[in-house]
């Protein structure tokens, strides 16, 4: 039976011999083919797939950009190799955005080299050389791979490595890819499962190298000491310098640097990693954000608990999350003689407790159950990221009893209480994730896995909402809805999770008493909103640059006397302001008047108000904005009014700040 070609839709059934390069010639935009579903290179002989159904891959898909990266790899291999014969070539992959590649026995990579392996990269672009597959043996492949250890080991192992790359050898077999010259002379080869472009061409010239680390091979510290090497790669110039202005962007929202500059939070060695410490400015953010979130909370029928930093490891055991997360936990410590202890990595095993210890009907439920808890979990150095990956982070966890007739209710007005805080605090732009159960780690009925998830799904469907599966992307205990938020440059950053679980009430034996006097279980959502107080201020920090709406802001006014003189004038102004709970200071420093308000706008403090003589005779002040627009003579009065109302409304888009 013939091969089937998808093309825009329709079924093309092909007769004559006919290689992909062939027939998609006119079109440089395709550079792959999907055969019933499986990736191919573009030079596939159609004809000798009896009856497959095949699709073209364009280079601008998300399978396309993952084919033009890797062969950037390539590329970038072979220039490597023309500076350093004896390199040792390690893995190549694909990543999010670019690629890299692992080189041994190679000088530490500085930014003059990565300039030369630039040059050297766009000249092989240039000289179109093909990318030419070819099948060999496992003996064929040592041959040729003998003064390549990285590449032998591979060839044992199958290709599978530590960090879970799985490209350099084919389903079959082992396979090849030689880069073949306009002369037809192969001019360079490596271990590669593939597909790749039809020539080095149709990289063209969106690719550029970024940066170089260290690395080990395998990922383990115990192996030899290699120089990773990363680029980025797209189908055009456009789109390169595009992505290098978000990343340039990204750069300047970094939160990790704009905690610094603004002085809100640090991580002293004398601490440890992943352990951040806040200052009074950060102090206040923090506070904020609690507060407001507490105030909501109370309003939506939520009961606040506390709990203890340690526990038994007994707790977890009967949780299960000691035999799947032992490895995530911080070690036991020996309190008593015979028991461990550990710090705690989540608060639901407490919050179930809490529900045990006494017992509970029917109406009682739901019983929604808040905390903002401080949970330990041991991440490694290597993932580890400012506020946004840590190691002790304070969760604002709520966990919901129901009962099953509740269940789908509960959940649907819970993942409407989210959204709505989520947008209180200035994220608009949402899309729901839905992962469900790994079938390799998980507990319970496989019938309630399928009722919890089905639930979960017609509850996200119903909002409206992009949902977006993630198979297999579950906890051990039930499926979960992510919320998915794109910030102010269109980075997604997830935020809350809605977890549906059947499983622990069972295992700690929770029950309720039913309208009919029997006992039955009830159902447990675990819920985080803002996932952690640390990384959602991490990534409020990044989605508004630092310039906190003036709710949020540490210093909300700033007032700069022209003169020693109106000192006096500007502090009674303040305490006016404080009085109204505003956070509002005068700046009585012995800088020039110029840099004072420099320093606010590099503060980024909402409103600045400026006091001279003209201003004290008229009872006035001059109302300064972040941005530099300036109102002068506006009335005291005024002045207090218009912040303490910007403040009360919590507004948060800059122009809702103004007059």
């Amino acid at each position: 039976m013939p091969a089937r070609l998808s093309v825009d839709g329709t079924l093309v059934t092909l007769d004559e011999p006919c290689p992909g390069t062939a027939y998609f010639a006119a079109d440089r935009a395709i550079i792959a083919l999907k055969v019933n579903g499986e990736l191919k290179d573009l030079a596939t002989d159609l004809t000798t797939l009896d009856g497959a159904e095949v699709e073209p891959v364009r280079i601008d898909s998300p399978d396309g950009l993952n084919i033009l990266r890797h062969s950037a790899t390539h590329v970038l291999a072979q220039a490597v190799q023309q500076i350093y014969p004896d390199a040792n070539l390690g893995i190549g992959p694909f990543i999010e955005d670019g690629f890299y590649y692992d080189f041994g026995n190679i000088d530490p990579v500085t930014p003059e080299m990565l300039k030369e392996l630039e040059k050297r990269m766009k000249r092989i672009v240039k000289e179109n050389q093909r990318f030419v597959r070819r099948e060999i043996t496992e003996e064929e492949a040592r041959q040729e791979e003998a003064s390549q250890p990285y590449k032998l080991e591979l060839i044992t192992t199958k290709g599978h490595d530590a960090d879970g790359a799985s490209v350099e050898v084919g389903h079959g077999g082992l396979t090849m890819y030689d880069n073949v010259n306009r002369h037809g002379d192969v001019v360079w080869t490596d271990l590669c499962r593939g597909p790749h472009l039809p020539s080095t061409k149709f990289i063209g010239n969106g690719f550029a190298l970024t940066r170089a680390s260290a690395a080990y091979w395998k990922g383990d510290q115990n192996n030899d000491h290699l120089q990773r090497i990363y680029g980025t790669a797209w189908p055009s110039k456009e789109e390169l310098d595009a992505y290098q202005t978000r990343i340039a962007e990204a750069q300047r929202r970094d939160h990790r640097r704009l905690g610094t500059e603004l002085d809100l939070f640090s991580f002293p060695d004398e601490i440890g990693s992943g352990l951040p410490v806040f200052h009074p400015k950060g102090g206040i953010i923090r506070m904020e954000m609690e507060n407001y979130s507490r105030q909501r909370h109370i309003e939506a029928g939520y009961d606040f608990v506390n709990t203890p930093h340690i526990t038994k490891g007994q707790l977890f055991q009967t949780s299960g999350h000691l035999s799947w997360y032992k490895d995530g936990m911080f070690p036991a410590m020996r309190v008593d003689e015979d028991q461990d202890y550990y710090l705690k990595p989540m608060n639901c095993p407490m919050h179930s407790l809490i529900y045990k210890a006494r017992g509970r009907s029917y109406r009682d439920l739901p019983l929604r159950l808040f905390e903002f808890g401080t949970v330990y979990r041991y991440e490694k150095s290597g993932v580890i990221h400012g506020l946004t990956r840590a190691r002790g982070f304070t969760q604002d966890d709520a966990h919901i009893y129901t009962t099953r007739e509740q269940m789908r209710e509960e959940l649907s007005s819970l993942l409407t209480f989210v959204l709505s805080l989520l947008k209180d605090y200035g994220l608009n732009d949402f899309y729901l994730e839905l992962s469900t159960k790994d079938p390799k780690k998980f507990i319970g009925d496989d019938d309630l896995w399928e009722e919890a998830t089905r639930t979960l799904e017609e509850v996200a469907l119903s909002s409206g909402l992009e949902l977006v599966p993630d198979p297999e992307g579950a906890a051990f205990y039930g499926p979960k809805i992510s919320v998915q938020a794109r910030d102010a440059i269109g980075r997604t950053w997830q935020m809350s999770t809605i977890q549906l679980d059947f499983n622990l009430p069972e295992r700690f034996g929770l029950e309720y008493t039913a309208p009919d006097g029997s006992r039955q279980r009830p159902v447990m959502i675990h819920r985080a909103l803002f996932g952690s107080i640390e990384r959602f201020l991490g990534v409020l920090v990044e989605h508004y640059a630092g310039a906190f709406p003036a709710w949020l802001a540490p210093v909300q006014v700033r007032l700069v006397p022209v003169a020693e003189t109106f000192n006096d004038y500007c502090e009674d102004i303040a305490r006016r302001l404080r009085e109204q709970h505003i956070r509002a200071e005068v700046d009585t420093s012995d800088d020039r008047f110029g840099k004072k308000i420099r320093n606010a706008a590099k503060e980024k403090i909402p409103f600045t108000l400026i006091a001279g003589g003209d201003d004290v005779d008229a009872g006035a002040v001059s109302f300064r904005f972040r941005d530099g627009e300036q109102h002068n003579g506006v009335a005291i009065d005024e002045a207090i009014a218009h912040i303490v109302d910007v403040v009360r409304r919590r507004a948060n888009e800059p122009e809702a700040e103004k007059f």
